[in-house]
């Protein structure tokens, strides 16, 4: 069935043919937003658009800390970031 979307890509463990699932959720663990994409995509492109229709701020909180995997580090996605959530 997804044979013809799913992607080859290599990891830094292994290689593998699929999806990734990108996901939020707050410090509650309710689900906030998820995205689906291919196996080849860079882990860092969707977060915009899985963050934009997230309300408040992303950046702030009790502890004003994100955690993310190692995969969304990126000092431009930061840059990036703290514009887009400054504007709100």
């Amino acid at each position: 069935m997804f044979k013809n979307l799913a992607q080859r890509v290599k990891t830094s463990v292994d290689w593998f043919f699929g999806f990734k699932l990108h996901l939020v959720v707050n410090e509650r663990g309710e689900l906030l937003n998820v995205i689906l994409t291919t196996g080849n995509v860079d882990d860092r492109k969707p977060i915009p658009e899985l963050l934009a229709n997230i309300f408040g701020t992303v950046f702030a909180g009790r502890q004003r800390r994100t955690f993310g995997d190692w995969g969304y580090v990126s000092a431009k996605l930061a840059t990036q970031l703290l514009y887009q959530f400054s504007k709100v």
